[in-house]
């Protein structure tokens, strides 16, 4: 291994500890999957050096990659099993799709900004997540002819939940989404079984918009 993985390793490591299981993620497929992926290679290489620090990134187009935690939390969040199926809404530098990709079966995220997508996607081939499906297109109205889904995630903020998405969530299913307003949001999680859709709020956050036919 080269001394350059080396030094990336420790300050995922580092990250892991300090930042994630410190405030209270236990989930250990978790933890390992953010052990494992390289989040530097998501960002400009000019951005390297902080890749593993503890606040979102911009990666272009008006865009973010989100904090660690976040991503860490929202994760657990879904209760994900090697067996699901996973929907993504916003692939956005396909960070939080590459942890997915290391806890389930299948992810299927969909992505608006076209150069976003084409980056994302030849990061997926280079980094072998070949259970990664893509989509350009419009995210809010979900993939109906993959569903449904065993997790969905929203990795943009949103005005209100879409029915789309609840029609689209197996039963037993899980979706984790930052609702609210246009600056800041609150994170919820529904769960989905024969007596209607329970919902969770997990706290305050901040994303970027949601846009679409079902967004912003």
């Amino acid at each position: 291994m080269r001394n350059e993985e080396i030094l990336y390793e420790r300050k995922r490591a580092d990250m892991v500890k300090r930042q994630i299981e410190s405030r209270g993620i236990t989930d250990k497929r978790v933890l390992a999957a953010m052990a494992k992926v390289p989040r530097h290679k998501f960002v400009s290489e000019a951005m390297w050096d902080q890749a593993y620090s503890d606040y979102p990134l911009p990666i272009g187009e008006q865009q973010t990659i989100s904090q660690p935690y976040i991503v860490a939390e929202m994760t657990q969040a879904l209760e994900l099993t090697k067996d699901d199926r996973v929907l993504e809404l916003g692939t956005g530098s396909g960070y939080q799709a590459s942890i997915l990709a290391e806890l389930v079966f299948k992810v299927y995220t969909i992505e608006r900004i076209y150069a976003l997508y084409v980056k994302a996607r030849k990061l997926f081939d280079n980094l072998k997540y070949h259970n990664i499906v893509t989509k350009y297109s419009d995210g809010t109205y979900g993939w109906e002819s993959e569903g449904p889904f065993d997790a969905i995630i929203v990795t943009a903020g949103a005005p209100s939940i879409p029915q789309v998405l609840l029609d689209q969530l197996a039963m037993h299913g899980r979706l984790v989404i930052p609702a609210g307003g246009k600056q800041s949001q609150e994170l919820i999680k529904l769960y989905k079984d024969e007596n209607g859709i329970h919902q969770t709020n997990l706290g305050g956050c901040r994303f970027v918009k949601l846009v679409g036919e079902y967004g912003w």
